[in-house]
């Protein structure tokens, strides 16, 4: 196919072939299997998944709205049923140190009856203590030891009586205590007078008698003391052993139900020793008015204590967990403490430790959105520390960063066994590797989910499993094989290839959720090919204002564009336009301008600091190529500005470059260019236009305008060779090329391209050009010759300075 041959209609729209859909709607169809698509991806997400050695997470490298998500969760529902059975964890009262609550393991589905047995054993206890206490058998043997500590004190002071009465001293009991006198006789004491008329050898008798007497009675009042502390720890033994007849077999109707785990019956045993232990604290706690659980929080002495707080229940028929955190804060990974106001004062206990998805995920798989996790203040950090140590410690933000001096709560750390699945984009997962030196550790497989699959029978096939797939799951209406055709047709318009699929599950999943409702308005039982076209339809209207006012902007000659008419060294390039939803291209006039110089060609997008660095690298690569092909022969004497007219933003990208050229070489040989037609393309240093993005659109963009004004057959945009197995245009452009009223063209290299634009045969307009910058050539000889010397040095030295300056 020559230059001059323009593309045939065929060529610019690839129809699903229905014979290649060979079922009646998608409700025939099975669901898709994400291998069929994903074949790479899948075989590196289950070999990550199969390998229980640390460090193998994984990372999903895919583009948002690719349904990474909905393969991931199909994947893991079929692995979750695979591998070891997780385990319940419980937090349980360390009654050693009751800031440092103990973790207990059980497996799974048997934590809640745990819970369930102590809560009922608690509620027991307390009438069992309070029956306890106030048997007549147990009040009957307290009373007899308190009598029994009475008449001890009594023999005690009875017998130093009878000693002092012996040495003529009476033991009395005053409103003070007990006082030594001395003894008249048996039923009397000596007064003062009395006493001091006796000898005085009696006196001193007396006296050290009375002395001796005191020392005697200070030692018997030490005793005291202690005997009564004895009586209480009599008194305690005796409530602990009434307590142990009576606990012990409540515990012991739990153990059986728990036989095979030593951990639970070793913390069943030390419920019964606390118990036992703690009776008469236990006993003030039953008595106690109020709600039961302030006394926990106080900090007393509690039958609280004996719960169980379940932390991770994980189900009985040993399904392993799939967690997806949408707020990967830290504490929502790693767990949190909550505390409650007591008196003013913030508590705690082990019943208020809450899971975090590592905990609830824990012997299963944890699912979380990378940048999400990495904008989540120290979430990054906690998380890779629960991977390198194979533990979960909960901590809090406020105690990482110092802003709390209370004595917190350090829960036994929980083992960690679990695959964590991070979703991304390609540049986290790059930038990643670069910077953070633990990912590559802690993250060694990396699964890339594909952007765009080929368009062949088997994908293709597959592809009408997938719509059916997510049709059913949205609970949709089945789709008729033609609305289905249509959809892949889409697909590949979204790829921007005609030989490509994307795999961007989302605007898809749109799409057929609004031809749904078209269905649905219209009562019809399934989505038909006319319901898929008016959902695209009203996409389109939804996002087209601002490609609106563009066109209205060129029809008005707010814009300056022609589309009809020759002019030198002016060219229709087409720029595109991203818009969240909406992607359009518009026409925009790109000029050349030339003169004598030293063989510069000037961007004045990048001289104004609007041209991206893409953009002037495909300006000194045309540069470059006007160079190597005229430069050989002679000297290039001219100076050209290359500029987008009227664009007021940046310009980015190299795909105006044959343009560019194309206005440039107009400007040099003067032969004009036909304004009907529009460029797009980059070329190289040997002129070799390049593929580049956006053809469709540009194509689209440029008939619009054309359409507007009337298509007279004349019009047509030039592409690039290598993008024709891009094109998916609209159906009303290939009805207009199919009628003649606009072409279009494939080029190879710039000289076909200028053969389209001027009309004259091939090498005509090289030697245009020649002679061009011969005449160039030659006016900057005879300047230069006629030209002072004085003014030769300041014109030199002037164009450094300029030079320069940029």
């Amino acid at each position: 196919m020559g230059p001059s041959t323009p593309l045939e209609p065929q060529s610019l729209y690839t129809a699903c072939d229905l014979a290649s859909l060979p079922f009646g709607d998608t409700s025939e169809l099975p669901e898709l299997d994400a291998a069929l698509i994903h074949t790479r991806a899948v075989a590196a997400l289950r070999l990550g998944l199969d390998i229980r050695h640390g460090g193998y997470n994984l990372f999903v490298l895919g583009e948002t709205g690719s349904g990474r998500h909905a393969i991931i969760n199909q994947l893991l529902e079929g692995e979750r049923r695979n591998g070891e059975r997780p385990a319940d964890w419980c937090y349980v009262c360390n009654f050693a140190d009751a800031a440092r609550p103990d973790l207990l393991r059980l497996p799974c589905g048997r934590g809640a009856r745990l819970r369930d047995d102590m809560q009922h054993f608690v509620e027991e206890l307390l009438p069992a203590i309070t029956a306890v206490f106030q048997s007549d058998e147990y009040r009957s043997r307290i009373e007899a030891m308190q009598e029994e500590q009475k008449q001890r004190e009594e023999a005690a002071l009875h017998a130093l009586g009878h000693d002092s009465a012996e040495l003529g001293v009476a033991l009395l009991r005053t409103p003070h205590g007990f006082a030594f006198v001395p003894m008249k006789n048996e039923d009397s004491t000596l007064s003062q007078e009395e006493f001091e008329q006796l000898p005085e050898e009696r006196q001193r008798e007396l006296a050290a008698h009375i002395k001796t007497m005191h020392e005697r009675m200070h030692k018997l009042m030490n005793e005291f003391p202690r005997w009564r502390r004895e009586l209480q720890s009599r008194i305690k033994r005796a409530g602990s052993e009434a307590l142990r007849i009576t606990v012990t077999h409540l515990v012991e109707d739990l153990k059986p139900a728990y036989a095979d785990l030593p951990e639970v019956i070793a913390w069943l045993d030390a419920v019964l020793q606390d118990i036992v232990e703690s009776g008469e604290s236990l006993r003030e706690s039953s008595q106690s008015e109020g709600d039961t659980e302030t006394t926990t929080y106080s900090g007393s002495i509690s039958v609280q204590r004996y719960l169980v707080n379940l932390l991770v229940e994980n189900s009985a028929d040993g399904t392993r967990p799939v967690v997806y955190e949408d707020h990967p804060t830290l504490q929502n990974l790693v767990g949190r403490i909550e505390h409650v106001v007591h008196m003013g004062t913030l508590m705690s206990n082990f019943t208020l430790i809450r899971a975090g998805a590592l905990q609830r995920a824990n012997g299963g798989f944890l699912v979380l959105d990378a940048i999400k996790v990495l904008s989540q203040p120290y979430a990054w950090d906690g998380l890779k520390r629960c991977l390198r140590a194979g533990r979960i410690r909960i901590e809090s933000l406020s105690d990482i960063i110092g802003l709390t001096s209370t004595v917190q709560l350090e829960p036994e750390a929980m083992p960690l066994d679990l695959k964590v699945v991070l979703i991304g984009e390609r540049l986290i997962y790059y930038l990643l590797c670069q910077y953070d030196p633990d990912f590559p550790q802690l993250f060694k497989r990396n699964a890339d989910m594909e952007s765009e699959v080929e368009r062949s029978a088997d994908n293709t096939a597959a592809y009408a499993r997938l719509i059916a797939t997510m049709a059913r799951r949205d609970g949709l209406r089945p789709l008729s094989a033609a609305a289905v055709a249509r959809t892949i047709e889409h697909a590949a318009r979204l790829a921007s290839d005609a030989q490509r699929l994307t795999t961007q599950t989302q605007p898809l999943s749109d799409l057929l959720r609004e031809a749904d409702h078209y269905a649905a308005t219209r009562q019809a039982p399934r989505i038909e090919r006319e319901h898929i076209e008016s959902a695209l339809d009203a996409h389109r209207r939804r996002n087209d204002r601002i490609r609106e006012r563009f066109l209205e902007h060129i029809l008005r000659g707010q814009l300056l564009v022609d589309t009809a008419g020759e002019h030198v060294g002016q060219v229709n390039g087409l720029a595109v336009v991203l818009l969240g939803e909406s992607t359009f291209a518009h026409p925009v006039r790109i000029t050349a301008t030339v003169r004598v110089g030293e063989g510069e060609v000037v961007d004045i997008e990048r001289e104004v600091k609007l041209g991206g660095p893409i953009h002037s690298k495909g300006v000194l690569i045309l540069s470059s190529f006007v160079a190597s092909r005229f430069g050989l022969t002679l000297p290039l004497s001219l100076k050209a500005s290359l500029v987008f007219e009227q664009s007021y933003g940046g310009v980015e990208g190299d795909s105006a470059s044959l343009a560019e050229l194309a206005a440039l070489l107009s400007a040099l040989s003067g032969v004009p260019l036909k304004q009907s037609l529009a460029v797009t393309g980059s070329v190289n240093q040997f002129g070799v236009v390049q593929p580049v993005g956006g053809t469709n659109e540009k194509i689209e963009g440029f008939f619009d305008v054309c359409a507007a004004r009337g298509l007279t057959g004349e019009q047509g945009v030039l592409i690039p060779r290598a993008n024709v197995c891009h094109l998916m245009l609209r159906p009303e452009v290939v009805e207009a090329v199919r009628a003649g009223r606009f072409r279009l063209w494939a080029v190879a290299d710039v000289d076909e391209a200028l053969e389209l634009l001027t009309g004259l045969p091939e090498g005509s307009m090289n030697a245009r050009v020649v002679e061009g910058l011969r005449t160039l050539a030659r006016m900057h000889k005879e300047f230069s010759r006629t030209q002072p010397e004085g003014e030769a040095r300041a014109g030199q030295a002037a164009r450094s300075a300029d030079d320069n300056g940029r």
